[in-house]
C-alpha cells in the first residue's frame, strides 16, 4: 500500500540550468551531486523542496510540450515572488486555464526541457467546494 510520495525525477539536458529553477523558483536545497560518480543511469542531483525529494538526471529533453505537469502549493504572496524569478531565468509562461472563483490562483511555466510546472494557491478542498457551488447554481 502506498504511504506517500517518494520523489519526483525529471530528465534534463543541463543539470545546472534545472538546479537554478529548483533553487530560485521552488526554494529547494541541493542535497546531492553525483559529480563524476554514476550510481544511477546518468549524472544526477537531488534536492529537498519543502520535504519533497526532487531528482534531476541528465538526458534528452521531452520532444514536445503538453499539459502533463506537477503543481506545487504556494501562498498568494509567494506567487508574485516566483513570477519575478521565472522572468529572471527567461522561462516561458503558459496561460492559465479559465478559473472558477474560489479554486485558487495558478502560475504555469515550462522549464528548458519542456516540463510544465504549476504554482497553485488553492487546495483540493477549496476546488471541490468551488465546483459544488457552481453545480448548485
Amino acid at each position: 500500500m502506498i504511504s506517500g510520495l517518494s520523489h519526483l525525477t525529471f530528465i534534463v539536458h543541463d543539470l545546472d540550468e534545472m538546479a537554478r529553477i529548483i533553487l530560485d523558483i521552488l526554494g529547494g536545497c541541493e542535497v546531492y551531486v553525483s559529480g563524476n560518480k554514476q550510481h544511477s543511469l546518468s549524472p544526477e542531483k537531488f534536492f529537498d523542496v519543502s520535504g519533497i525529494w526532487i531528482a534531476i538526471m541528465q538526458g534528452d529533453p521531452l520532444p514536445t510540450r503538453n499539459y502533463n505537469h506537477v503543481a506545487f502549493k504556494v501562498s498568494v504572496d509567494q506567487l508574485e515572488k516566483a513570477k519575478l524569478a521565472i522572468e529572471k531565468l527567461g522561462l516561458d509562461f503558459r496561460t492559465s486555464r479559465p478559473r472558477i472563483e474560489g479554486e485558487g490562483q495558478s502560475l504555469y511555466f515550462h522549464d528548458y526541457d519542456n516540463h510544465l510546472f504549476e504554482l497553485h494557491t488553492g487546495t483540493l478542498e477549496e476546488r471541490l467546494a468551488a465546483y459544488k457551488k457552481l453545480d448548485e447554481t
